[in-house]
Parts: structure tokens; sequence; C-alpha cells
């Protein structure tokens, strides 16, 4: 009997069939190698087009072209002077924008009231473009600085509060219902529960917000400024100089990057928890 049982287990385990893992889609990673290989390919098929004339220059100059014209502005100082301007517009705007959104997104995520009055508001501004306003705004606080801070503090304003009300409406009910029947005051379920709960969302937004201010304040120094990355596009495109041209178009991305990464920088500190 004893044998017999044997038998049929050992039968048993025989027919056993192994399933093959399936849990390991949906989690897309970034391979720094590929990525950097890709852009050495595109950037060496360009080189190659501009260099067999296959591209006329006027119209795309080669890598190299760009390259020479962006150190002869870092050398010549006006690299420097036209990024200054535009980083001072920028600073000020964003950080403006982003406080207010934050305050007003908490404000419609917590109260009645707000939400009533807010997303109301929200709705009906946000859609219109800002740069449409400063000529407005130029009206309301005069040539200068101001209009185009005000400019890039509103393009911020609207994605960050939808963006912060958002990640606030996202966070789980049941954590919030959970401090409450343990008696947390109303203002340590906001900082310990909801704020780290919509966190995530929150840092979202700032990318967002991040590419709106570099658009607003290259449009809006393109139509009111001396300097400023926006005003020598401009002048370097009306002038046909597109090889300095195109320089302040990988400035304008370089930024982008060092800010993706500074924010990326910031997700690791504030989102360890994840």
């Amino acid at each position: 009997m004893l044998d017999r049982a044997d038998q049929q287990e050992n039968s048993a385990q025989g027919d056993v069939r192994k399933v093959a893992f399936r849990g390991a889609g949906f989690s897309p990673k970034t391979s720094r190698t590929t990525a950097l290989l890709s852009l050495a390919l595109v950037i060496a098929l360009w080189q190659l087009a501009g260099s067999l004339s296959l591209v006329n220059p006027i119209f795309l100059p080669t890598p190299l072209a760009i390259a020479r014209a962006t150190v002869q502005l870092a050398l010549s100082g006006a690299l420097w002077q036209h990024l200054a301007y535009s980083l001072l517009r920028i600073g000020p705007g964003w950080l403006l924008g982003s406080l207010c959104g934050i305050i007003v997104g908490f404000a419609i995520g917590l109260s009645t009231l707000a939400r009533s009055v807010g997303i109301t508001f929200i709705s009906a501004l946000f859609p219109i473009p800002k740069i449409a306003l400063l000529p407005l705004l130029i009206l309301w606080l005069g040539i200068g600085e101001e209009p185009k801070i005000a400019t890039i503090a509103l393009g911020v304003f609207f994605s960050t509060a939808i963006s912060v009300y958002s990640g606030v409406d996202a966070v789980p009910r049941n954590l919030i219902r959970m401090a409450q029947s343990f008696n947390v005051p109303f203002f340590a379920i906001v900082r310990r529960v909801i704020w780290p709960g919509a966190l995530p969302s929150i840092l979202a937004g700032f990318r967002i917000t991040a590419s709106v201010a570099l658009l607003l304040v290259v449009s809006a120094e393109m139509i009111g400024a001396e300097y400023g990355i926006g005003a020598f596009v401009l002048q370097a495109g009306n002038l046909m100089q597109t090889d300095q041209l195109l320089a302040g178009v990988v400035i304008l991305s370089l930024f982008g990057l060092v800010v993706g990464w500074l924010i990326n920088r910031l997700e690791a500190r504030l989102l360890h928890w994840r």
C-alpha cells in the first residue's frame, strides 16, 4: 500500500506542468545606454547629411556648426546675458504661480465653498492662452519685467492648482476616516495624511509647470523683450542665422533637461517611502 501511494504521489508530481511567470509586464524601464546610443545615432546621421550636402545648411545647420555657434556665444558673453534674463523671469514667476496654485488647490480639495467657486473660475480661465493676456498685463503693470513674470505665474498657477486638488481627491478616503476615528486634528490629517498622499501628483504637476514656464517666457520675450533666450532666438531667425537660432533651441532643451533632473532628485528625496 505504501509503495502504491508513493508511486501515485510521484506520478502526480510528474504530471505537474510549470507555468511561466506572467507578472513581469507593465513595468517598463529606461536604459541609459540605449538612450545615449539612439541620440548619438541621430546626431551622426544629421552630421553626415550636412557633410554630404544633402541638406542646405541655411535651413538645417550641422551639429558641429551649432556647437561652434554655442561656443562663440558663450565666449562672447551674450549667451550668459540672455540666459540670466530668462532665469530672472522664470524663477519668480514659477515660484509665485506654484505657491498660489498649491494654496488654492488645497482649498478646493478640502473646502466645499472653495471647490464650488474655484473650479468654476479655473474651468473658465484655464483654456485662455496666457500669452494673450500679456498686452493687458503691460497696461496694468507697465513696461518692464512685471508683465512677463505675471504671465508666467498665471500659466503656472492654473496647472498647479489642477494637479494639487486632483492629488487631494486621489488620497484614499479610508486613510482619512481612520485618522478621524482616532480624533486626529484637522491640520494634522492634512500634514500627515493628505499632503504625503497628494505629493506624487503635485510633483508631476511641477514637471508640467516647468515646461509651461519655459514656453511662456520664450513667447513673452519674443513679443516684448530686448534680452532673453526668446528674444535671441527671434533675432537670430530674423537675420537667418539658423546656427545661432538652433543654438538657442539647444540651450532651451538643456535647460528643460536640467529642470527634469532636479525634479527627479526631489522626487527621490520626498517620495522615498513609495
